[in-house]
């Protein structure tokens, strides 16, 4: 790699271009493998919340029969079905949940293309400060990937699958809509997970400071707000759940950039 002082705007075009070949090729790799994997992709990941057994829906009905409220949140069906009404439907669904599959598996070494990137303009101090970047975000990103997963998922098809205006409707849900609340619902969550890293950062440069996203809680309240409602189903009890994280998130990137504010300020002195 060249010497980022000496390197044109041209340069780092073409060292951008390869770190993103690179990544594009990973998630690809990936994806075959997952191709391949049709049916445990499918039958067990895509459909599993699909079914009444699903692990999600055990955990609400034990929790309501702790709570002492019988089976009240114990899931008995899922009145719908899927469809796929057009002719490459079935092909297109398999081809981009691969992808999608390649890409969070993947999501470690795209950010480890990223850090590859960003890291020859910062200072050593800050290369030392980062370490264990790579390794933090993935965990966040995977930790939100299953949040969304097995928990807003879960939310989100119970409840939609089981809403109807009239019983003269019944809900023939198509194959692409499906997938679409999942892969919504999954990598929103994985994304905004990430809050914590993207905070450290502007903090680093210093675009964020404690003090502003103290001031600021009540607007973050706001904005965590209208992201669960956006990613869940709207009913009070799925957005309360979802916002929680979200809010510990918040709390924990005010510790984070009070942290990265004070640790510059001590090597100023």
């Amino acid at each position: 790699m060249k010497n980022t002082d000496e390197m044109s705007f041209l340069d780092h075009l073409e060292e951008l271009r390869w770190h993103l070949i690179r990544s594009t090729l990973a998630i690809l790799i990936f994806g075959a493998v997952a191709f391949a994997m049709k049916d445990f992709i499918f039958n067990q990941l895509i459909f599993g919340p699909k079914k009444i057994d699903f692990i999600t829906y055990q955990w609400f009905c034990s929790i309501s029969e702790a709570l002492g409220q019988g089976n009240s949140f114990c899931i008995t069906e899922m009145p719908f079905r899927i469809q796929s009404r057009t002719m490459a439907g079935q092909f297109s669904a398999h081809l981009w949940t691969s992808i999608l599959a390649g890409f969070i598996v993947a999501f470690p070494y795209v950010i480890y293309e990223f850090w590859r990137f960003i890291s020859p303009g910062l200072l050593d101090r800050e290369r030392k400060h980062a370490r264990g970047f790579i390794f933090v975000a993935s965990l966040l990103f995977f930790i939100g990937v299953l949040f969304g997963y097995y928990v807003v998922t879960p939310l989100s098809i119970n409840f939609l699958g089981n809403y109807t205006v009239s019983n003269e409707v019944f809900n023939d849900f198509d194959l692409s809509s499906y997938i679409g609340l999942l892969r919504a619902s999954v990598l929103a969550s994985g994304l905004i997970f990430e809050l914590p890293i993207i905070i450290y950062f502007l903090s680093q440069i210093g675009i964020v400071t404690p003090e502003y996203l103290r001031k600021n809680r009540k607007f973050a309240l706001v904005i965590v707000l209208s992201l669960s409602a956006i990613i869940t189903p709207p009913d009070i009890a799925s957005q309360i759940i979802v916002s929680i994280p979200i809010l510990i998130l918040y709390e924990v990137s005010i510790f984070i950039s009070r942290f990265v504010v004070r640790r510059q300020q001590r090597s100023k002195q």
